[in-house]
């Protein structure tokens, strides 16, 4: 941990004074060489005719030149600057930034997985197909539902997915339901996904306890009503506890419920969204399942469907005949289609499989267990130092706010700010957006005490530092390799060259 208790100008104590930045991103000088391609083997007169003359260099290119220890020294210090769970805690609230177990990499680069081509005959790809056969069994059975495709690439992409199905379900129907619910905390992909699949989104508001208000739920629905998407636990991290109500009104008025699984660390193993009354869910495996998240993918999000929908679900699905031999589906004539190219991000669902296979059941449900202990342990020791909107039990994560810091000057982005020099990334801020001063914290359930306990220290610390010496706060960080930046200015004229530093 950094000692933060330093002036302005100073950089952090135990940090080397970093070489002027010339030094790292102007190295090139004439002559250097790092690597020597051969020689063309190919007849001048043969390339011009594979390659079109337009597209022909007729200059060098301007690259660098420089030796190769100074191209792998200048990399290795750019990847140094990278925050991931393998070098410190990532409380993302909504976001299970959880340790990825390296047995689940083993498993993915295993020659029989990595080395197959999506083109490759049936009968040589048995192992992988009863891989995917197995995963979606076992998915279903994690979520209640009857049927899973492994197809979507991410979260938000298993939404649409999901959200497409609800439409063909309703149109095979010959109804026309153009409409869908979303509460006011409901992760920002719920009405962005309902926008690209043709409908219009009506938000409802939470009540006082931080839960669906089931008499705006009740004025919101009607014979327009495609689906309510929401996810249980919701995004202020409690229980909808009334959801077999909110069930019931949504199927009363010919609508579905749709589960945004990106909260599935709180429950799995003891309870599933299929036995409280959704119709569709998807799952976030690059977060529930500890597969790789961050960086842009890959991610997957596997969606779940009750019997009614399973006519409707991307082809091919992974079917299994009765001599025990595994094969792609594409008799599917009610089909949306396929979704994703070839069968879904084949390394992550491995990775996904892995995982379940390590815990099993029971460790499974120990996994939400620990992921609810650590967040209720967290508040429960912030919650004297900081605001708790919503007081009470929380489930995987939870929200503080920082309202109580502005009579000091002092505000949320600038408590983020300040944890950097402690080495922590912040954890979310400002969302969701129904709560002022939002600060969301997910500690999942593969952090020890000790690093809990690190963090909180960190934010007791810092907001004593708010009233008693706010500029501290506001003048932060100062260990990191760029100061505060002005980020509207950073925002509307970004500087993207290389000298940027």
């Amino acid at each position: 941990m950094t000692n933060t208790n330093v002036p302005e100008s100073a950089t952090a104590p135990g940090e080397p004074v970093k070489p002027d930045k010339a030094l790292i991103f102007e190295l090139s000088r004439p002559g250097r060489v790092a690597y020597s391609l051969p020689a063309c083997d190919v007849p001048e007169e043969r390339l011009s005719a594979l390659i079109p003359e337009a597209l022909l260099r007729q200059t060098p290119a301007q690259l660098p030149e420089v030796y190769e220890v100074d191209v792998v020294r200048h990399y290795t210090e750019l990847s140094r600057r990278n925050f991931g769970v393998d070098n410190g805690f990532y409380p993302l609230g909504s976001c299970t930034m959880k340790y990825n177990p390296k047995i689940n990499e083993d498993a993915a680069r295993l020659g029989g997985f990595a080395n197959l081509h999506p083109y490759q005959p049936e009968e040589s790809l048995q192992g992988a197909l009863e891989l995917l056969h197995t995963l979606q069994n076992d998915l279903a059975a994690l979520t209640g539902m009857d049927r899973v495709t492994l197809q979507p690439a991410a979260g938000a992409h298993g939404e649409w997915t999901g959200l497409m199905m609800i439409r063909a379900y309703h149109e095979s129907r010959g109804e026309r339901r153009t409409k869908v619910i979303v509460p006011d905390s409901s992760h920002g992909t719920n009405p962005a996904s309902a926008t690209v699949a043709g409908f219009e989104t009506v938000t409802v508001p939470s009540d006082a306890r931080g839960l669906v208000d089931l008499g705006a739920l009740r004025a919101a629905v009607g014979t327009d009503t495609a689906a309510l998407m929401l996810t249980n636990p919701n995004t202020l991290g409690l229980f909808e506890e009334q959801i077999a109500e909110i069930a019931r009104i949504v199927h009363e008025a010919g609508g579905l419920l749709y589960y945004d699984g990106a909260n599935s660390n709180a429950i799995m193993g003891i309870a599933r969204p299929g036995d409280m009354g959704f119709d569709v869910v998807h799952l976030n495996l690059h977060k529930t399942m500890s597969t790789p998240h961050g960086g842009g993918g890959p991610g997957a999000g596997p969606v779940g469907v009750k019997r009614a929908l399973i006519p409707f679900l991307p082809k091919p699905t992974v079917g299994r005949r009765d001599d025990g031999t595994y094969y792609f589906d594409y008799d599917r004539p009610s089909s949306i289609g396929r979704v994703k190219a070839y069968y879904g991000n084949f390394g992550i669902l491995v990775r996904a499989y892995t995982y379940i296979r390590t815990y099993g059941p029971e460790g499974l449900r120990h996994v939400s267990e620990c992921a609810v202990l650590n967040a209720n342990y967290m508040m429960h020791r912030l919650s004297s130092h900081y605001e708790v909107p919503y007081p009470g039990v929380c489930k995987h994560e939870f929200v503080l706010s920082g309202r109580g810091l502005k009579p000091y000057g002092v505000r949320t982005l600038d408590v983020a700010k300040r944890l950097l020099d402690f080495g922590y990334h912040p954890p979310t801020v400002y969302f969701p957006l129904n709560v002022e001063e939002c600060i969301m914290i997910e500690p999942t359930e593969t952090e020890s005490k000790e690093t809990l306990d690190g963090f909180i220290d960190a934010m007791i610390r810092i907001a004593e530092e708010a009233r008693l010496t706010p500029d501290v706060v506001l003048n932060a960080p100062y260990g990191t390799a760029v100061r505060r930046l002005d980020e509207a200015t950073a925002a509307r004229k970004p500087v993207l060259n290389c000298s940027c530093g």
